[in-house]
Order: C-alpha cells, then sequence, then structure tokens
C-alpha cells in the first residue's frame, strides 16, 4: 500500500481501540480493490475533539466503537433514520461539499449481526436474550426485531435496560435471571469477556444449555470464556468475527461504492486473530 498526498484516510474511534481487527479488514480490502485509501486507529479521551478532527483534518470517514456508539449521535451534523430509530452510530461518511464538510452518521452493526445469524437459525419466529443495553445492543436487538424475532434484554442497570425495553417494546429482566425464560438465542453484547479480562463472563454457564445458539460480539480473544462454555454445552457458536465482518462489509460498501471484497476481508481477520497481535 502506496501513501501519498491523494490517500484518503479513515479510521475507527473509541477507547480502548488498539486491539482492533478493522484495521487489518479494511486496509486489506482497500488493497485488493487497489483503492488509494486507508483505515488506522484512532484511539479517543475526547469524543467531541475527535469528531471536529474528521472535519478539520480531511478524514473521509470512520467507525465508531465502545464506549462512543450512542454519545456520537448529539456531535454528527446528520444522521440516517435506521441509526436514529436504533439510537446508536458505528459508521461515519464525512460528505464533502464545495462549501463545507458534514459529518453523517448510520450504523451497520444490526446488519452485521443479522447477516451472522441468519446463517445458522431462521431469525423471523425466533426469541433472543440480548445481554446489555449500550449501542451494540440497541442495534442487535433492532435488526433482530425487524427481522420478525422476539426480543429480550437482560442487563446490569435496571434504569439502562427498561429504557431499552420501553423504546423496543420488549420485555427486560435483570441480567441474572439470563436463561429463567424460554429463548433460542443468546447474544453478548456487552464487552465482559474482553481482553485483558478473558476470565470474565456475562452469565452463570449453568444458564447456557438453554439455547441453540449464542453470539459474542467481543471477538478479542476471539473464542471468549462464554463461547467456550456455550461449546461444552451443545451450542451452536457465533465468534464476534462474524459480526464484525459483515457490518465492515456494509461501511466498505458505503464509503467506496463498491462491492466489498468479502473472501479477502474474511481471510484477512482470521490471519490476523490467528496471530494473537491486534
Amino acid at each position: 500500500m502506496k501513501i501519498t498526498g491523494q490517500t484518503l484516510v479513515y479510521g475507527i474511534i473509541g477507547n480502548p481501540v488498539r486491539h482492533s481487527l478493522s484495521p487489518v479488514m479494511h486496509n486489506a480490502a482497500f488493497s485488493a480493490l487497489h483503492e488509494d485509501r486507508v483505515y488506522i486507529p484512532l484511539p479517543a479521551d475526547d469524543l467531541a475533539a475527535a469528531v471536529a478532527a474528521l472535519r478539520h483534518l480531511g478524514v473521509a470517514g470512520a467507525s465508531v466503537t465502545i464506549p462512543f456508539k450512542e454519545a456520537v449521535l448529539d456531535l454528527v451534523d446528520e444522521i440516517d433514520p435506521l441509526a436514529a430509530r436504533i439510537g446508536a452510530v458505528n459508521t461515519i461518511q464525512v460528505r464533502v461539499s464545495e462549501t463545507d464538510r458534514r459529518i453523517y452518521g448510520c450504523n451497520t452493526d444490526w446488519l452485521g449481526s443479522n447477516r451472522a445469524l441468519a446463517e445458522e437459525i431462521p431469525l423471523a419466529g425466533s426469541r433472543a436474550a440480548i445481554l446489555g443495553a449500550g449501542g451494540a445492543a440497541k442495534a442487535v436487538a433492532f435488526g433482530l426485531i425487524e427481522a420478525g424475532a422476539d426480543v429480550i434484554i437482560h442487563s446490569r442497570s435496571e434504569e439502562k435496560g427498561r429504557a431499552l425495553a420501553r423504546l423496543l417494546d420488549c420485555a427486560w429482566f435483570p441480567l441474572e435471571e439470563t436463561g429463567q425464560r424460554q429463548a433460542d438465542i443468546l447474544i453478548n453484547a456487552t464487552s465482559v469477556g474482553m481482553t485483558p479480562n478473558v476470565t470474565a463472563i456475562p452469565v452463570d454457564p449453568a444458564v447456557l444449555p438453554a439455547f441453540q445458539v449464542v453470539m459474542d460480539a467481543v471477538y478479542a480473544p476471539l473464542q471468549t470464556r462464554l463461547l467456550r462454555e456455550a461449546a461444552a454445552a451443545g451450542c451452536c457458536c457465533i465468534d464476534g468475527l462474524q459480526m464484525l465482518l459483515y457490518q465492515g462489509v456494509a461501511q466498505f460498501e458505503l464509503w467506496t461504492g463498491r462491492d466489498a471484497p468479502l473472501a479477502v476481508m474474511r481471510q484477512a481477520l482470521l490471519q490476523q486473530s490467528a496471530t494473537g497481535v491486534p
């Protein structure tokens, strides 16, 4: 990849963000299609300053990750109607005109989670228990409801959990009650189990046999404790790379207007995750 004065710059805004595999995935895709673009990590302590920098430094677009997916809504100039309904943004386009540069926010997380889940189980008519009430949980829940699934929210924070349940018109229960009601799918949409806290697990492993499919949005490490315990309980497991891959495909196509090289992006993620080095 040759960087020049014409190279378009993209990045991922979050904290922490050095572990992200998104740069590997997107740079492999840009290279495969000979796109003069590059994607880098953008660790941020001040979200408002980071979003302003996108505009003033000429950055072409960005991913947004933990803990900024909800807070960034107040900082964009325009927002996609679906992202507004979800209440979270994970993708930014910087739209350039002759007079200004406008920050446009949208969401591809729900596309990624739906596509990953649909490979293993029909979504229409299924029931999913979602762990968490943050931006990722909102996107996953929205996607499932759009696909005709029934959703239950479980969270540690009652206030945030009930607020999300009201927004989606679904049920909320405390995190410790996970598994007490029938569900086909369990999705961890929290950061529990992410490096460096790799021994953490968001639910009691004893409840896992109640679920047919278990998906973890965490992908560092790839095999979280949740997924190891779920596999031992006989569940079909979906790791965080699948959701990352498919939401990244949607991002790539939004930024470039071209079909994403899916096989290239998947292989880049698998190779990098196998090294254990971000």
